[in-house]
């Protein structure tokens, strides 16, 4: 097997399967601003396609054999299926080729300060922020994120700086590419754990990539699980924050203003360094806004130069994202998908002062829904509605015999639909002036918000 290392040192003209991808897109752009030549394929247009066109990289729609002509190296994204006829053609070829998580983890020691951030909660909005955080702090950063930052309108950057931010996924353990300098542990909850098998194989993976971190180890340490993946590691900088007192850094005298924001001072080993309003609700993100201060820092942030980042920052796309009112009626669509995430997420909507709160959920994958069933039913009673639709499987089989009506039997003020087109209409028809109406899950369900949006526009 060729050593990616050695092949992108040598390259000259790297194909992308799938550029379009929101994971493809920051690597190609990084690529491009180091002199490399790229070319790409994807099945449809989109502003990430138009995005990269404008660097001037051809992008051909459809994949065909023909399209990896002229490549000296090939990268395609985790969606692309192995019969996939431009990937078998480049498997064939002997063109050395690479998975994306493969090319993530080379680029992560291409920057001599690489922060990753992992966790089973929270990668998205806290890589977001910490991007936003370092860029106000004059620290210029390259970034790969998973969701679409607003202050870039794009789901990374190009810095000019040493510094990148990358979110880091434990999921079937991609992240064990990577060589980062700062690994940021958020939290450890069981997810994933038809790969996993058990809680212990998930924590041993974040050990490791605990472990393969060059400076400094950044960690929740009021999160038991994190606190034995870290309990081993030696000879790195290691760096606490949380709630507790006991942390390196941890918030202090915290007031909710408006509902479900919070303002607090963020402490640094009894000392205060400053006070910050967020503009994300939830409590939760307090906890993100202390790893983002502790991992700018550490990169070399002044902390007042933080705090404008912290209170700037609005959220990540599809995390709390607020679509728009319409009739009198507010939609914000997020990607929590796992009980834990739903819970915080509609804790902090119920507290919004909103006359009826809606979530309308996408349960994702057989076997989640099946492992935690009964976490499910207890979170989906927090809203005063609840619809759902029926159970995306994306790569599973249905071999559970696991169906969303048997949520519905045991959620009251639910209902279920087999179609999001069902799902949007009972909303709409339902929903009145003064509530919320909370798309949830990490599918598609987004169109269905876009769908009742539509309904209302039109009606």
């Amino acid at each position: 097997m060729s050593d990616i290392s050695t092949v992108l040192k040598n390259a000259k003209r790297i194909h992308f399967i799938g550029i379009g991808g929101s994971g493809m897109c920051p690597l190609a752009e990084i690529l491009h601003s180091k002199g490399y030549s790229l070319q790409g394929s994807d099945n449809n247009e989109s502003s990430i396609v138009e995005r990269i066109r404008k660097l001037g990289i051809p992008v051909m729609m459809g994949q065909r054999a023909e399209n990896i002509k002229g490549a000296d190296m090939i990268v395609y994204s985790a969606a692309i299926s192995r019969d996939n006829p431009e990937l078998a053609a480049a498997l064939e070829s002997g063109v050395p080729t690479f998975q994306r998580a493969e090319l993530l983890g080379e680029l992560s020691r291409r920057f001599s300060n690489c922060v990753g951030i992992c966790g089973t909660h929270g990668k998205t909005t806290v890589t977001s922020m910490t991007t936003q955080v370092m860029i106000d702090a004059g620290l210029d950063p390259s970034a790969v994120i998973g969701g679409k930052l607003p202050l870039t309108d794009s789901y990374g950057r190009v810095g000019k700086t040493e510094n990148i931010v990358m979110e880091s996924c434990e999921f079937q353990d991609t992240f064990l590419y990577m060589s980062p300098d700062v690994a940021v542990i958020l939290n450890i909850d069981a997810d994933h754990l038809e790969y996993f098998k058990t809680m212990d194989n998930l924590i041993l993976s974040f050990e490791k990539f605990a472990k393969s971190a060059t400076k400094a180890v950044i960690y929740n340490g009021d999160d038991a699980n994190t606190l034995k993946a870290i309990k081993d590691i030696q000879g790195k900088d290691m760096i606490s924050f949380g709630f507790e007192s006991t942390n390196d850094y941890y918030a202090e005298n915290i007031e909710e203003y408006k509902g479900a924001f919070t303002r607090f001072d963020i402490m640094y080993k009894g000392e205060r360094l400053g006070n910050v309003s967020l503009s994300i609700p939830g409590k939760h993100n307090i906890l993100n806004a202390l790893a983002s201060v502790a991992a700018s820092v550490y990169s070399g942030a002044k902390f007042e130069d933080c705090v404008k980042g912290i209170e700037e920052f609005h959220g990540a796309g599809r995390r709390f994202e607020h679509l728009g009112t319409y009739k009198g009626i507010d939609f914000i669509d997020d990607y929590a998908h796992h009980p834990a995430e739903l819970k915080v997420t509609l804790e902090a909507a119920m507290k919004m002062g909103y006359n009826t709160v809606w979530a309308v959920f996408q349960p994702f994958t057989y076997s989640r829904t099946v492992m935690h069933f009964d976490e499910f039913v207890d979170v989906l009673k927090i809203p005063d509605r609840c619809v759902m639709t029926e159970i995306m499987g994306s790569r599973e089989v249905n071999t559970y015999n696991i169906y969303t009506s048997q949520l519905a039997e045991k959620i009251p003020n639910s209902v279920w639909f087999n179609t999001q087109e069902e799902v949007a209409d009972f909303v709409v028809k339902n929903a009145k002036p003064g509530d919320l109406v909370l798309t949830m899950g990490c599918g598609d369900i987004y169109k269905s918000a876009h769908m009742m949006i539509a309904e209302l526009k039109n009606g």
